[in-house]
């Protein structure tokens, strides 16, 4: 019953910028974290940035300084500003979060998105 819908992912030169968009739908209670993983050809799924169950931020060394999260609890939705894209952030980025709803406590992930960075 829950689902997270994802949008923004594309194609981008270097240095250019992406702004992707989850939101969670459905009989949702409260959601206790809520971010973005992404994954490259032949590597693991990595964490990008999250918002914790306590609120705080965590990003991956890679990406701080030129990455930025934001949600809004009201619309169940979050953000991530993309700047300063560089080849290697391309991948499929997934947005994760864990969901008190209806059925209990769970792990939600999105559909996926492509961002491509290349020249």
């Amino acid at each position: 019953q829950v689902q997270l819908v994802e949008s923004g992912g594309g194609s981008v030169q270097p240095g250019g910028s992406l702004r992707l968009s989850c939101a969670a739908s459905g009989s949702i209670f409260s959601i206790d974290a809520m971010g973005w993983y992404r994954q490259a050809p032949g590597k693991q799924r990595e964490l990008v940035a999250i918002f914790t169950s306590t609120s705080r931020t965590n990003y991956a060394d890679s990406v701080k300084g030129r990455f930025s999260i934001s949600r809004d609890n009201a619309k169940n939705t979050v953000w991530l500003q993309m700047n300063s894209l560089k080849p290697e952030d391309t991948a499929v980025y997934y947005c994760y979060a864990h969901i008190f709803a209806i059925t209990g406590r769970a792990d939600y992930w999105g559909q996926g998105t492509q961002v491509t960075v290349s020249s």
